[in-house]
């Protein structure tokens, strides 16, 4: 459920925000966590392997980006592999990655403690 709403947001952002903030930098950091959400209702990986995958392929994706994957696959005109994959690598994204998952860690952590599971991740 959160996956969906979270895709959802996604979509409006790519859609209608066109700003210097909440497009590109919130929306790094929604994505990472709407992965995490996807990982989770598929596989049943423990908390902080479903972090660090979701983590690596978002590193993966900027890397791609670093490398003009976009431009190398012949794809510069299509909006859709642009918006998708994007087309300028940024260490800042890495960071709103990692923020990201550093938030779904501690909410899960706050979760798993609400429920009284003294489970780590």
């Amino acid at each position: 459920m959160a996956g969906s709403l979270l895709f959802c947001l996604e979509v409006f952002i790519a859609l209608y925000v066109h700003d210097d903030i909440i497009r590109p930098h919130i929306g790094d950091l929604l994505v990472v966590i709407m992965m995490y959400c996807f990982l989770k209702s598929f596989f049943n990986f423990t908390v902080l392997t479903t972090a660090i995958i979701s983590l690596l392929f978002s590193y993966l994706i900027e890397f791609l980006q670093y490398l003009k994957i976009v431009e190398i696959l012949g794809l510069q005109r299509s909006t859709l592999a642009k918006v998708v994959i994007g087309t300028h690598f940024s260490w800042i994204d890495i960071w709103c990655y990692t923020a990201g998952i550093v938030t779904v860690l501690l909410a899960e952590k706050m979760l798993n403690r609400r429920k009284g599971i003294n489970a780590t991740l």
